[in-house]
């Protein structure tokens, strides 16, 4: 390269590394805004064949709700395609876990459109956050199938409403907003549509399951977050409506040239997940098997799950990069970790359990943070002798001083099904 050519490349470089961070800033409520629109997807629901939806969210999208309506109304209006659906969504999770898990579980597949909902359960996250993670998430994308068109889904929860009235969004639905506008990502606020129709006298919010609304309005959940049916009904209508309006106008594009300029420099499109190795493990470490218990019920989302159950069990592993957590299991029999890295142990040991665990679900678990990422780095778990304290959970269970001493909630169980990186692996 000619001397000039590197020193305006580099400039250039510097320059968009110190480019001054997005000021957040509440954007305006609109019900659906086409930007760069769909037209890849269009496209190929108008050429026929087979066409692959993926929806990647937590709860809200997880229900058999308007994931499922929106995927039967496309199936309907375009008869001469096969549209096939990759369910994406874990329930209680927001775009920093969505980040890690995007290529494995949606992208991996092929999709043609990624649906991405996570305004509710980013709600309590800072807008830098915010903008890590679904950046990673849209460059993830992009860097995978520059033809894969992106759709940001906002919706509703109670208290969600005061600023709509005002004519905003919410904080978390604002931060995906000034997102989508540096990327041209179409969105869709059914969260507004849900404000509109109770100022209107249409809706109310929440009742308890099974209640009549007297004055005949729609009841949109009974939590205040989860919508009902005739809640998901309505998040079908706004976005059906989106499609009509849109599928005209939207033409077919590359989105790769936009990976050109990142909206914030510190986004998450390095976030990986990688599989746990048997070279990491010490100690009594066993694969569960895929074909019954845990490791059956699990395996979509956690792959191959390692357990292990005896005190001194040992994972251990090396990477450069900046950040590792667990990708892990917590429930009733649930144990605790010690957790060292680079030779510094924790003072106290992390319990893989919580108030929650009545059951098994999905969690992480941060090992290490704010790392120098151009060194390597050592990270070692270690299972701990002593139970974790289980009377958290006993304002769940009708007689805890009894079935706190069951087998189910006995036991120092570690289970992890991979480990999430800002980084990568280091051979051992």
């Amino acid at each position: 390269m000619h001397p000039t050519s590197l020193f305006l490349a580099l400039t250039l470089a510097s320059a968009t590394l110190l480019q001054a961070a997005p000021e957040f800033a509440p954007q305006p409520a609109v019900l659906h805004q086409q930007r760069d629109g769909l037209g890849n997807f269009f496209a190929k629901l108008e050429k026929g064949g087979p066409v692959k939806i993926a929806y990647l969210g937590g709860s809200i999208t997880a229900a058999s709700g308007w994931r499922i309506k929106t995927r039967e109304w496309f199936a309907k209006q375009y008869p001469q395609a096969q549209v096939e659906e990759i369910h994406a969504a874990i329930g209680g999770t927001g775009s920093n876990l969505g980040v890690y898990r995007v290529q494995k579980d949606a992208l991996q597949f092929d999709p043609d459109l990624l649906f991405v909902e996570f305004s509710v359960n980013d709600g309590g996250a800072k807008p830098e956050d915010i903008w890590r993670g679904m950046e990673g998430i849209v460059r993830q994308t992009w860097a995978d199938n520059p033809r894969c068109d992106i759709c940001f889904v906002y919706t509703f929860r109670v208290n969600y409403e005061t600023p709509l009235r005002e004519g905003w969004c919410s904080n978390a639905a604002s931060a995906d907003e000034m997102l989508a506008a540096h990327y041209g990502i179409p969105s869709i606020n059914m969260a507004l549509r849900v404000s509109e129709m109770e100022s209107d006298g249409k809706l109310i919010f929440q009742a308890e399951k099974g209640a009549a609304d007297p004055e005949g309005r729609i009841i949109f959940s009974n939590d205040g977050v989860h919508p009902v049916d005739a809640g998901h009904e309505i998040y079908n209508h706004v976005i059906s409506d989106a499609m009509r309006t849109w599928k005209d106008s939207s033409k077919p594009l590359d989105h790769g040239s936009k990976l050109a300029t990142p909206f914030i420099a510190d986004h998450w499109q390095a976030a990986k997940i990688v599989a746990v190795q048997p070279s990491m493990v010490e100690g009594s470490w066993k694969k569960l098997p895929l074909d019954s218990g845990l490791g059956k019920s699990f395996e979509k989302r956690l792959g191959k799950i390692w357990e292990a159950s005896s005190p001194g069990d040992t994972l251990r592993f090396r990477f450069k990069g900046s950040s590792a957590s667990l990708y892990d299991l917590l429930g009733p029999d649930g144990g605790q970790v010690t957790i060292t890295v680079d030779g510094l142990k924790r003072d106290k040991p992390v319990p893989r359990f919580d108030s929650y665990c009545t059951y098994h679900r999905i969690s992480t678990l941060k090992l290490a943070d704010g790392l120098d990422p151009d060194q390597e780095h050592e990270v070692v778990v270690e299972v701990h002798p002593d139970q974790p304290d289980r009377q958290p959970v006993a304002f769940r269970l009708k007689d805890p001083e009894k079935e706190l001493q069951e087998p189910k909630f006995q036991g120092t169980k570690v289970r992890v099904g991979g480990i999430l990186l800002m980084g990568d692996l280091v051979a051992p």
